[in-house]
């Protein structure tokens, strides 16, 4: 039952939080007023004249019921027009102590219309603070002259409470202002970081297919020649790495277009398709031993689409840089860690693919390392050949 209990008060302030202004404020408006004619409550209130009170009857229980309702009713108002509501309630608490009303709860209006202007009013702050301070300094005369036990240090300690009070609600203005370009600023770098991933996915995608694509066609020309009989697989390979390609545009072209909950669980390339890559690449002439040590298991998206693109990126430019050079692809599955190392054997050979942008392994490395991972790339020592290693945590989900 507490639990319970507990539960069904967050629901209460939440949707109580998700009010808009306007009721809000006039629920308080009600509630201060009702409490402002109670009997228990009526009487508190803050003062400051302290002069001798009226008695209550006749004309003057209906001005003070007047003043009462004119220090609670603009409460209704005080976040959408927090000046108006002010001056009147303002205006309303100093004829009541100028002409010496009984007490009323509702004299807390003042306390939380100045509240309302420090945290909403937007334009003439200082000048509304200016003309605040005059009328204060001009009641504080009418008060002494009334006779007003109160004295000097009495009005500037009230004085003191109720620009507390104001800068209160301008420190909690400042606070939501400050919220609100946090959160601009976080939609913008997310924004950023998003266009970041998508045109490295664009990257990946494009180079890699369409290396694949112009190897392949350079190979099928000397096929026309030399084995005629063997360019309609040349020509399937093509078409094939073709239908690949548009498969993943279509694929991030969805992404760019969802609306709401991503889409990228059932479009990403995961790690069963490893072996496509592979396979395209062999088609494509490049002799390609793939390896593959412990026991595969279910991964994060994010983490099987960088073990994707890590052995994307290393065939491409195995494709580019070194054409029918030997390359050995091995994924080796730990616990919470995947390590991927591409290998490709001999010096570079000259290729006729298309040309490298030379962003494609600093994306890459910039893919690992938001993961917490690392990923090293860097020409063999002893026969000129080129390793791309990748070490990527991801526990099993």
């Amino acid at each position: 039952m507490p639990g319970s209990a507990a539960t069904r008060l967050k629901t209460a302030l939440n949707r109580w939080r998700d009010l808009p202004l306007s009721i809000k404020d006039g629920v308080l408006a009600g509630v201060v007023t009702l409490l402002a004619f109670a009997p228990t409550v009526a009487h508190i209130g803050p003062e400051i004249g302290d002069l001798p009170r009226r008695e209550p009857g006749g004309a003057d229980a209906v001005i003070g019921a007047a003043l009462t309702l004119a220090m609670c009713l603009p409460l209704a108002v005080r976040s959408r027009m927090p000046a108006v509501c002010l001056s009147v309630i303002g205006s309303a608490f100093a004829i009541g102590q100028v002409l010496s009303y009984p007490d009323t709860f509702g004299k807390v209006g003042i306390l939380l219309a100045l509240y309302a202007a420090g945290a909403h009013l937007a334009r003439f702050r200082g000048g509304l603070a200016a003309v605040l301070t005059a009328g204060y300094a001009a009641l504080m005369v009418a008060l002494h002259n009334l006779g007003s036990p109160q004295r000097f240090p009495d009005f500037l300690a009230f004085y003191v409470v109720l620009v507390v009070i104001w800068l209160a609600g301008t420190g909690v203005r400042r606070w939501r202002a400050e919220e609100a370009e946090r959160r601009r600023l976080t939609a913008e770098v997310a924004a950023a970081a998003e266009r970041a991933r998508i045109a490295r996915d664009l990257h990946d995608v494009v180079t890699h297919h369409v290396t694949a694509m112009v190897v392949q066609a350079d190979a099928a020309q000397f096929l026309v020649d030399s084995a005629p009989e063997r360019t309609g697989a040349g020509l399937r390979a093509i078409s094939d790495t073709g239908r690949r390609a548009l498969t993943e545009l279509r694929a991030l072209l969805g992404i760019l277009e969802a609306t709401g909950e991503s889409r990228t669980a059932d479009r990403t390339p995961a790690m069963g398709k490893v072996a496509d890559l592979v396979e395209q690449a062999r088609l494509s002439g490049q002799p390609v031993e793939w390896t593959e040590q412990g026991e595969r298991l279910p991964r994060s998206v994010d983490v099987e689409l960088t073990i994707y693109r890590v052995v994307q990126e290393a065939l491409t430019n195995a494709l580019k840089h070194a054409t029918g050079n030997p390359t050995k692809v091995l994924v080796r599955h730990g616990e919470d860690h995947i390590e991927v190392e591409v290998v490709t054997l001999g010096p570079a050979v000259g290729s006729t693919a298309t040309p490298s942008g030379g962003r494609g392994l600093t994306g890459l490395r910039e893919r690992v390392r938001m993961l917490g991972g690392d990923l090293i790339s860097g020409a063999l020592p002893d026969d000129g050949g080129f390793r791309v290693w990748a070490m990527i945590p991801g526990g099993s989900t």
